[in-house]
């Protein structure tokens, strides 16, 4: 009889114990409903999922007060706390969505980032040393994107408008001054720096972080390697000289070193220049970096480069081709940059750098000089606060001090010294503020005082992103930037103005796999400019220069559509006026040409274990001042074409085979005419036109790698 009366009992007891209904709806907060929501009362196992309407339903025994929990990926744990039950509670909760910076919004208004640290970059780092005609030169790969103008005679970085000085270069923060290496007359230098020392880059075409100042136009921000991962040794051998480079690896630091010697002397003999050479350009060049983990969290890097060249050659006399002017070219160069970042918890973090600059830079001809020397120190402290993943602020100050000399011998003899001396101290303050994933906002101002003016200038800088899809995103940015004038204006005039330019940037990006697409539209005023009458006379200096740049960049790539081909198309249209230096009102520069367009393509054919790459570049026209006409800067170039190839044969892992070739069809640019400096007895000014020192470049290379891992080569550097 005792086990009928306990059953009896137990479900007695069930039946005086109230059932509790607890239902509701979960959205988010732009009140779209959330499916899939977990929903449990802490403690139990009572607990349901939301429908597709986001609606949910629990039924419970509890009798105590509970705490209601609702979780799903992506959103803040949300809970609710119930002091009395209530038969079918009915619940309406709105889930804070957590900021997943793999997925959110990201800013790209006016900037290009090649770095393998990001899953959503428009470029990777390898693309530096693989487009064809780039010969594994960081501007010359960055030239096949829009926004940037070929100025073949200089090799520069020139930017929606803006002259090749606008472009300022930092390696891990820091300035680097006299970034190009030395070069004859009207012929192209390049980038002192490999780009193999480097893990990515982030390459702005206008509105820049306000952490970075100095540059009217565009910052190229380079971000050196850290921990190298293998013991190995390079040896490349070239047709134009041969490098070495070697690294070791311990438990908490690496070394890496890179010495390469250049001497073009063979190459000149058996490819001929429009140039008459007596020595043909050698470069002694050398980079070192030393990376040590401090600590768990911190990190120190150490970076050198240093080099040192020369070059003897022939110029005719414009006005008298018989005649011939010897010219000497010289420089020595040395760069040091040390950085240490580390991160004191979860919030804090400090980045700490400084880097200094020598230069000596001598070119003569025919009795007449110029001498430079330029000496750089920058000091920098940013600290990093991330207050949540929605919130972020970056401050610090930095301290710019720079130097100069310049000698100017005329064939009289006669001297004339200029000098600069530059202190500018800045400080800066950036936030990033995500209202969700799909809305991001940063604003920024940098302070900056130049010693030469003693002026504070203010610079905000702002920008927007908002997501339009799943892989498409919209972005506006505005800001103002600040710059010295060009050191050859200092030198005249001590006192100089800096000049200071806007930029107006909206943005269009999607991103699929494999494939990506950009728009930009821009504007630019330029303010403040500096003009003058006779470059050497200080009272004809004036500040108030202006001008604009206006444009449209397109920028499609493709890695998809055709089997181990990788492509990508890029297009500009520039229009950009100045009234500055000499000119008697608004002009077209010369270094400007309205439609700049770029085809790249990369494939790899497997069955011949080599990586073939085509690059067709095309410029309009560019203006020049013709002394033979009336009209100021009337004369036009023609058109500029330029179809280069590459080819990669991997003969093992150890050991490739390079070759490449600039300007295949042998097109005759001409990027513009000097005349003579005085005119015939006619009236009529010699000229002669300002070309490539030869129609096409080649170059062979034997690559090879030394290491215990035998699937390691140099191929990726390719």
């Amino acid at each position: 009889m005792k086990v009928p009366f306990l059953f009896l009992y137990l479900l007695l007891s069930l039946q005086s114990t109230a059932q509790i209904t607890i239902g509701g709806y979960i959205k988010e907060k732009s009140g779209e409903p959330l499916l899939g929501v977990n929903v449990f009362i802490e403690g139990t196992y009572d607990g349901a999922t939301t429908d597709i309407n986001g609606k949910f339903t629990i039924t419970t025994y509890e009798t105590d007060s509970v705490i209601l929990a609702a979780s799903f990926v992506g959103f803040y744990d949300h809970k609710i706390l119930l002091d009395k039950k209530t038969d079918n509670v009915q619940l309406e909760i709105v889930l804070k969505e957590k900021i997943n910076k793999l997925n959110a919004v990201v800013i790209t208004a006016g900037s290009f980032d090649a770095s393998d640290e990001s899953k959503r970059v428009v470029l990777n780092s390898l693309d530096i040393v693989t487009t064809a005609g780039s010969t594994a030169d960081i501007p010359g790969a960055l030239n096949t994107l829009p926004g940037t103008q070929t100025v073949g005679e200089t090799g520069r970085l020139f930017v929606r408008g803006g002259e090749g000085r606008e472009t300022k270069t930092f390696i891990d923060g820091m300035i680097v001054h006299n970034e190009y290496s030395p070069s004859a007359p009207n012929t192209p230098g390049r980038s002192r720096f490999s780009p193999f020392m480097f893990k990515g880059m982030s390459f702005s075409t206008g509105g820049y972080s306000a952490e970075y100042g100095q540059a009217l136009s565009s910052a190229l921000i380079l971000k050196s390697k850290d921990l190298a991962e293998l013991n190995r040794t390079d040896l490349s051998f070239m047709s134009v000289g041969a490098d070495i480079a070697h690294t070791s690896v311990w438990k908490k630091s690496s070394f890496s070193g890179k010495i390469q010697y250049t001497n073009l002397t063979p190459y000149f003999a058996l490819v001929g220049q429009n140039i008459e050479w007596d020595k043909a350009p050698t470069d002694v060049n050398g980079n070192f970096a030393y990376r040590i983990k401090t600590s768990k969290t911190g990190f120190l890097k150490v970076y050198t480069n240093l080099s040192s060249s020369e070059m003897d050659l022939y110029e005719r006399d414009i006005a008298n081709p018989d005649v011939l002017l010897p010219t000497r070219v010289t420089s020595d160069y040395l760069y040091f940059n040390t950085s240490y970042r580390e991160v004191f918890s979860e919030k804090w973090g400090v980045r700490v750098g400084t880097s200094f600059t020598e230069s000596n830079d001598f070119a003569s001809q025919a009795g007449q000089s110029r001498e430079e020397d330029i000496s750089g120190r920058h000091g920098k402290v940013v600290m990093d606060y991330i207050h949540s993943d929605k919130l972020s602020v970056r401050f610090g100050g930095e301290l710019l001090l720079r130097k100069g000399d310049e000698t100017l011998i005329n064939d009289l003899g006669q001297s004339l010294d200029g000098g600069l001396d530059e202190t500018i101290t800045a400080g800066f303050v950036e936030a990033e503020r995500y209202v969700s994933s799909s809305l991001a906002f940063k604003a920024g101002m940098r302070l900056e005082n130049n010693s030469l003016v003693n002026e504070v200038v203010a610079n905000p800088r702002v920008s927007a992103a908002y997501k339009l899809g799943e892989k498409s995103q919209v972005s506006l940015a505005y800001g103002t930037f600040s710059q010295a004038p060009s050191n050859s204006i200092i030198y005249r005039f001590n006192a100089a103005n800096q000049e200071h330019a806007k930029h107006y940037i909206a943005n269009y990006q999607w991103l699929g796999e494999g494939r990506s697409f950009r728009v930009e539209i821009y504007r630019k005023d330029y303010s403040d400019l500096t003009r003058y009458s006779d470059e050497f006379t200080p009272s004809s200096f004036s500040f108030d220069g202006d001008g604009f740049a206006e444009g449209l960049d397109l920028f499609w790539r493709d890695s998809r559509t055709f089997k181990n081909t990788d492509y990508w198309v890029s297009y500009s249209y520039l229009n950009s006026e100045r009234h500055y230096r000499d000119y008697p009102g608004s002009f077209r520069p010369p270094f400007v040409s309205n439609h700049n367009f770029s085809v790249v393509a990369k494939r790899f054919i497997q069955s011949i274990k080599s990586q073939l790459g085509l690059t067709y570049s095309f410029a309009s026209q560019r203006r020049y001042n013709d002394l033979n006409e009336d009209v100021f800067l009337g004369g036009k170039t023609p058109n500029y074409h330029d179809l280069s190839f590459n080819i990669s044969y991997l003969y093992s892992n150890q050991i490739i085979f390079h070759a490449m070739v600039n300007n295949v069809f042998g097109f005759n640019n001409i990027f513009g005419y000097e005349y003579a400096d005085r005119p015939d007895s006619d009236g009529f000014y010699a000229s002669r036109p300002i070309r490539p020192p030869a129609k096409r470049f080649l170059f062979l290379g034997i690559l090879i790698t030394l290491a215990k891992n035998k699937s390691i080569s140099q191929l990726p550097n390719l």
